[in-house]
């Protein structure tokens, strides 16, 4: 079976939003719903010289995050959807949502560890990033990787990408453990913290994720 997956090189990423804004025209996604986020994660602080009138930065970092789903190897919205509505093709290891079957009870929202299924008030219904399935089936790429200015997105066969950029290192803040075999691939920030032992936090608005 073919993975495909998700590239990212945070080092690329200006924070633009352009991959998240074009996600969410294309597919029309109410308030709310997004399929794909960016976050601002920052950290440290500045001291002040009052005499002077000066400020000195005191280990001050920020960088961003691109994330949607990571179509992962062992998905946990596809191993606890009580209805077989959540699941991965085997031809392409895409993580879709079959709508037809969604009961609306919004277990793969609770149980997915990055946020990534999405659910929808007005269907009831889960909804969440396919990869762009029908373009990618017709050959195309998903559109925030056709969207990203600074080329900081990519995708293809996970092995591909894999021999052009490395294994890279999806454990970065603010993203968890990787606990579902996620196969997207990070090519972390210079600044990045490793999950978990991170010292900074996220600035992004509620209102834009």
């Amino acid at each position: 079976m073919a993975q495909y997956a998700f590239y990212f090189n945070a080092n690329k990423c200006t924070g633009c939003k352009t991959c998240q804004v074009a996600c969410k025209e294309t597919y029309h996604l109410p308030i709310k719903n997004l399929w794909r986020r960016v976050y601002n994660y920052v950290g440290g602080d500045w001291s002040v010289d009052e005499e002077a009138g000066t400020f000195s930065p005191n280990g001050v970092f920020g960088y961003f995050v691109s994330a949607a789903c990571n179509h992962c190897a062992a998905p946990a919205c596809v191993e606890n959807c009580p209805v077989g509505a959540m699941q991965k093709d085997p031809e392409t290891g895409i993580v879709f949502v079959d709508q037809e079957l969604c009961i609306g009870c919004q277990t793969c929202v609770n149980v997915c560890p990055y946020g990534a299924p999405s659910f929808l008030e007005e269907e009831l219904k889960s909804s969440k990033c396919d990869m762009c399935k029908a373009k990618v089936d017709a050959g195309e790429k998903p559109v925030c990787v056709a969207a990203c200015p600074m080329r900081a997105l990519d995708f293809g066969d996970r092995d591909e990408l894999i021999a052009k950029y490395g294994e890279g290192d999806i454990e970065i803040e603010p993203l968890p453990k990787n606990v579902t075999g996620a196969t997207t691939i990070i090519t972390p920030h210079r600044n990045a913290q490793k999950s978990g032992e991170g010292t900074g936090y996220c600035v992004s608005l509620p209102e834009e994720i």
